[in-house]
C-alpha cells in the first residue's frame, strides 16, 4: 500500500509540475505524451522541468538521464526509480 501511495505521489508531482510550470492542459499530461511532439516543450523547457523536479523532489537528475526522457511516462518511471533507490 505504501508503495502505491509513493507511486501515486511521484506521478502527481511530475504531472502537477508540468501543468503549473508550462500551463499545460492536465488532460494532455498522460504517460504516452511526448515532450516535444505532443506537449510542445523545447530544450529550454526540458531544463526548466528538470530544475523544477529537482526542487520538488529534493534530488539531482543527471543530464545523461534527463536526455533519455522523451515521454511523460519516462519521467514517471525515472522518478519512481529514484524514490525506490532512496527507500522512500
Amino acid at each position: 500500500m505504501a508503495e502505491q501511495n509513493l507511486a501515486e505521489k511521484a506521478i502527481q508531482i511530475v504531472n502537477q509540475t508540468l501543468v503549473s510550470e508550462f500551463e499545460l492542459d492536465p488532460a494532455a499530461v498522460v504517460p504516452e505524451a511526448r515532450m516535444r511532439e505532443d506537449l510542445h516543450l523545447d530544450s529550454l523547457d526540458a531544463v526548466d522541468l528538470i530544475v523544477a523536479l529537482e526542487k520538488a523532489l529534493g534530488v539531482q537528475i543527471p543530464e545523461t538521464e534527463a536526455r533519455e526522457m522523451r515521454t511523460v511516462g519516462d519521467v514517471h518511471q525515472y522518478v519512481l526509480k529514484m524514490a525506490a533507490e532512496r527507500g522512500q
